[in-house]
């Protein structure tokens, strides 16, 4: 199985601490759309297997029209082999969720919903420039869990004025509306962002990584006495609610990216479409796909193993790392490893006669530095 990622690259306006590829004027989107649908259909023959899962990403998706969503996948229903029941997400903002576009967006084939919520505080959401406020952000859920099943909200940790408190009670007013799925993120300071300048600036305080910590430690604890599951390090899901575009990411399966700046990935090729619109288009409109390719070495490919394996609970599966890359990248795994396995971050399991390499629940908020420790540079 495969999946289909759809960048829809448009906002109402830039959040502080955002570096994804998107433009804030929709004077192209009726071309952008068309070029989405074009790109579709010129890489088709990339994909030889059913999509499990198409993904409306970004950007802010729920600015398009009912229509516009629907012409999209009637384009991937047409020219590639859908599954019997795909998931089909759509990354939506609260303040575009009133009654009538939930209710529309419901009589679409979409069938989860992923909602930007970020906080339920009003201060929050000022110091991160988000286009919804406190009162939309609950009003969105109220409407959104009287037609949709399947939905996750995402929860920013690790702000700077937020206490513990306040984040507990964010965590509490999620489970309030009995969301099956939660995506959270800490705060990180990208470069060339707003939030990064008015750190610069002494304008906000810079992140307190141990305030983070503390916010994640209560995040799982929490979580996983309300029967979720802490399956990927910044995902937690109720039983039969785990994101499938997400996991098919970290389990290393095939995916096509549309749109400027998506990444495709097909076992051994990794690929990236330009980040600028207008190119995009002109490109798209030329019958030309306006990527770049690079191919993944042996050492690319167990370094991501490597990555996404210990983010999740899964782990990292020894056995298939001698299988697919050979007894030296085995022997070197568990040599750089031992450091963690003694100051208990890391553990080796046995799960189905295999063994397993995993992140302890103390190892869990350091998944990304730990990984960065097992990564091989080259093979001498």
């Amino acid at each position: 199985m495969a999946g289909i990622y759809i960048h829809i690259p448009f906002c109402k306006q830039a959040c502080h601490y955002c570096d994804f590829h998107f433009s804030t004027s929709l004077k192209k989107k009726s071309e952008l759309i068309n070029a989405l649908a074009q790109e579709m259909i010129l890489r088709k023959s990339e994909i030889d297997e059913p999509i499990e899962t198409i993904y409306f990403g970004g950007g802010t998706p729920s600015v398009l029209s009912v229509e516009e969503i629907n012409f999209l996948i009637d384009t991937a229903y047409n020219h590639y082999e859908i599954s019997e029941k795909p998931e089909i997400t759509l990354e939506a903002n609260p303040d575009d969720l009133d009654k009538e576009k939930i209710i529309a967006f419901s009589q679409t084939p979409i069938n989860r919903l992923s909602i930007g919520i970020q906080s339920f505080f009003e201060e929050d959401l000022k110091l991160m420039n988000r286009a919804h406020n406190a009162k939309e952000a609950k009003e969105s859920l109220d409407l959104a869990t009287r037609y949709f099943a399947n939905i996750s909200i995402d929860l920013i940790y690790g702000i700077q004025q937020m206490s513990i408190a306040r984040w507990k009670e964010n965590i509490q007013t999620a489970l309030d509306y009995n969301i099956p799925h939660i995506s959270s993120y800490a705060l990180t300071v990208e470069p060339k962002t707003a939030l990064a300048k008015f750190i610069e600036k002494g304008i906000i305080e810079d992140v307190d990584d141990a305030l983070a910590q503390q916010h994640f430690d209560v995040l799982v604890d929490t979580l996983e006495k309300n029967n979720f599951e802490h399956y990927e390090l910044s995902n937690f899901g109720k039983k039969g609610f785990f994101s499938k575009n997400n996991t098919a990411y970290w389990l290393g399966k095939k995916y096509l990216g549309i749109g400027p700046s998506a990444h495709s990935f097909n076992g051994k090729n990794r690929s990236w479409n330009i980040n600028n619109n207008t190119k995009y288009i002109k490109s798209i409109t030329e019958s030309m796909l306006p990527s770049e390719i690079e191919t993944l070495t042996p050492i690319d490919r167990y370094n991501e193993a490597v990555m996404t394996g210990l983010r999740t609970s899964w782990g990292v599966s020894i056995d298939k790392i001698q299988e697919e890359f050979g007894e030296d990248f085995k022997k070197y795994i568990f040599e750089q490893a031992e450091k963690h396995t003694t100051r208990d971050l890391l553990i080796f399991t046995s799960e189905k006669n295999k063994t397993v390499l995993k992140t302890t629940k103390k190892g869990k908020f350091l998944a990304d530095g730990i990984a960065s420790d097992l990564f091989m540079l080259n093979l001498e």
